[in-house]
């Protein structure tokens, strides 16, 4: 049996790990807890009423969380000519066609997130293996093919998180950092809730919502009753 740190030890006292509790008691507990040199990222585990492995029940979308993530995000565009200049003017961090493909095919990713043009995607379509294991292979569901660059970089840059239903019926998602107002992070979990349920695939059958767990990077996990977590 793997032995329990003192740190963590001290986390999890105080912690009933079969109550429901409350959202805004929840976050007063993950804050006190996060308690590492570093500041802690808030995390959302969302387990649904779907068995992903239907294509008529995968969930996946993405959500502009009201107050930002806290995470600095290196945002990479494929583009050419105007668009090319509206995504730089933007805020993109890195922008290119057949020289950033190239790039990427050789090992080369620095960044955290991925937007292409419409007409960049039959190149871009060649980076499927590589981009894809990795999660940031563009995508129009999720807002990351568009003729709409600018519009697309400034909402990566500004908090957007896309979300995907795992194997086991689970979204997990980053929703702020620790050092948050609660009541910013109350938005941010409410925000993505929401937008979770507003995905709901038309196979879905019964209870959608089941179960929802916040935690910060090093401390426990704590279950959240579904009923204070939606907008």
């Amino acid at each position: 049996m793997a032995k329990v740190g003192k740190r963590i030890k001290a986390a999890r006292e105080g912690v009933d790990r079969n109550k429901l509790y409350a959202l805004d008691e929840a976050l007063a507990l993950v804050k006190e807890r996060a308690t590492s040199k570093f500041d802690e990222s808030v995390e959302i585990a969302i387990n649904l009423g779907v068995d992903p492995r239907h294509a008529d029940q995968m969930v996946r979308g993405v959500c502009v969380l009201p107050n930002g993530t806290g995470k600095s995000v290196r945002v990479a565009v494929f583009a050419r000519g105007d668009k090319a200049d509206e995504a730089t003017a933007a805020g993109a961090d890195i922008v290119g066609a057949e020289e950033l493909v190239n790039e990427v095919q050789s090992g080369k990713i620095d960044f955290d997130r991925c937007i292409a043009t419409p007409d960049m995607m039959p190149l871009v379509g060649r980076l499927g293996k590589v981009l894809g294991p990795r999660g940031l292979m563009p995508n129009p569901k999720v807002g990351t093919v568009t003729p709409d660059v600018a519009s697309a970089v400034r909402d990566a840059k500004g908090g957007a998180v896309q979300f995907r239903v795992e194997k086991a019926g689970i979204v997990h998602a980053g929703v702020g950092k620790a050092s948050f107002e609660a009541d910013k992070l109350s938005e941010n979990i409410k925000a993505i809730v929401d937008a979770v349920v507003k995905a709901r695939p038309t196979g879905a059958k019964g209870t959608y919502l089941k179960r929802v767990a916040l935690s910060s990077t090093m401390g426990p996990g704590l279950k959240v009753d579904p009923s204070t977590v939606t907008a």
